[in-house]
């Protein structure tokens, strides 16, 4: 199964980067992570204000420049982990270093086989996974 565990942004993470002791800790997170053979992806991200939003309105698209969100809608940054199910996706984020206030939020990734799909729609179920397998590096676990 695949998580992506995603750190809310706060007035904080909105307003500076990340200090030399927060990198050292995340780095260190990281690299269990990575000992682990969990990690696939990891990113810091630009505060909301930087953020640009893309909506379909009156037949046609229409882009917003930021702030895209409040601090407490943000997300500051995320984890992709592969990972055996739920409660080993919970208790990797209960190792993250997260400030007093910090939270993450864990969302399970969809797979091709947790969409069902009628006949008219199989090709294009078919077309995804056969788009997956093709993109996708192999997965460590």
């Amino acid at each position: 199964m695949r998580f992506m565990i995603m750190i809310k942004a706060t007035p904080g993470t909105e307003a500076s980067a990340p200090t030399s002791e927060q990198l050292a800790e995340m780095g260190r997170f990281n690299d269990m992570l990575i000992e682990a053979g969990v990690l696939l992806a990891a990113e810091g991200l630009h505060s909301a204000a930087q953020g640009i939003r893309v909506r379909r309105e009156g037949g046609r698209h229409v882009v917003t420049d930021g702030p895209v969100a409040e601090s407490k809608q943000a997300i500051a940054g995320f984890w992709l982990v592969q990972v055996k199910d739920r409660d080993e996706a919970i208790a990797w984020a209960q190792r993250i270093p997260l400030a007093e206030g910090e939270e993450v939020e864990l969302r399970q990734v969809q797979e091709i086989g947790d969409l069902s799909a009628d006949e008219t729609a199989q090709p294009y179920l078919d077309r995804e996974q056969a788009w997956r397998e093709a993109t996708q590096k192999p997965i460590g676990r």
